[in-house]
Formats: structure tokens, sequence, C-alpha cells
């Protein structure tokens, strides 16, 4: 499957704005970790675009995205990107042993800390944001209660990367998309 493949599912399945914007945000990160691990950079892409394209259509943990790799089984995805897929949600116990499945967990709960970094800011811009302010934020547990630092940091380690070198590099990976992300 190929990016313009991938984005067409997206397109089919996602209509809340907001979710393609995080989808896109993974993407360009997994596209930059590609680089970095010189990995296939178009594979990861794909894996980072289709990674929530069913949470509207299963939006339980009984659902996604287990429903959706059969969604996408039907449209000849290769197994080894279902797997991957998978992975990224911790109750399908699906074993995150490639790099490939430890950069999709590790690149998910990130880009919505940044986005609400950006968020606060007075023109809700990813150009107003600096490292400072997302370390400031981070430190601050009452802000985006919902993103679980814990997991971000362990994901971050198992990815064999330093956590704010992580973040860093999400962070530029998404102002690299800022329009695409409305940001």
């Amino acid at each position: 499957m190929n990016r313009a493949e991938a984005l067409a599912i997206v397109r089919e399945y996602v209509k809340n704005v907001n979710l393609v914007r995080h989808m896109l945000a993974v993407e360009a990160a997994m596209a930059v970790y590609a680089g970095k691990f010189a990995e296939d950079e178009e594979r990861w892409r794909v894996a980072g675009l289709l990674h929530d394209f069913d949470w509207e259509i299963h939006p339980t943990l009984e659902q996604h995205p287990q429903e959706g790799a059969k969604i996408l089984r039907e449209r000849g995805v290769d197994e080894e990107m279902i797997q991957t897929i998978l992975s990224h949600a911790d109750h399908t116990g699906v074993p995150r042993e490639k790099k490939i499945r430890k950069a999709l967990h590790a690149c998910d709960d990130v880009t919505g800390f940044i986005v609400a970094v950006a968020l606060v800011h007075p023109h809700k811009k990813l150009s107003e944001v600096t490292i400072q302010s997302l370390q400031k934020k981070w430190k601050t547990k009452e802000f985006a209660k919902g993103v679980r630092r814990a997991e971000v940091e362990k994901a971050a380690q198992k990815l064999g990367v330093d956590l704010w070198d992580h973040i860093e590099t999400v962070f530029q990976a998404m102002q690299g998309i800022a329009a695409d992300l409305g940001l």
C-alpha cells in the first residue's frame, strides 16, 4: 500500500478534521524516524496515516483497531502493516519488537501534547511553541491530563531515544506540516 492509497482510506472513513490532522502529524513524525533509522519512509508514513483510520466507526477499545484491521485485510493491506497498526494499542497485545511498531507507539500520544501546547498560545500556531514551552507544560501535570506522560516516556525509551530528543523530533516534524495541521 502506498501513501495515496492510505490517504484515500483515511478520507473515506474519517470526517473529523482533528482526527485527520492527528494522523497527518503521526505520519510526519514517522517519516522523520524512518529517515533516522534508514527505513522505508513510505511504509512508515502509511503506518502513521492508517493507525487511527477506524476510530470514528469503532470508538471503543473492544473495536479499535481490531475491527479496522478487518477492513484493511479486505482492502488488501499486507498483514505485517496490519500487525503494526494493531501494535499501537496496548490492549491488542501485539508485540512491538520491530522499530516501526515502537516508533508508531512513541509518536502517537506525544502529537496530542504538542497540539495542546500550541492551542494555548495566542495565535494557536506551532511557530509560537518552543522546546522550553513544551518542557514547562510537560511538568505541569494538570495540563493536557489525557496525555499519558509515563507511557510517552516509556515508549521513547523502548524506541531507544532520549525523551526530549523524541519530543523535539516529533515537534519539528509537525512544524514542517503546520499548515496541514491548521497550526
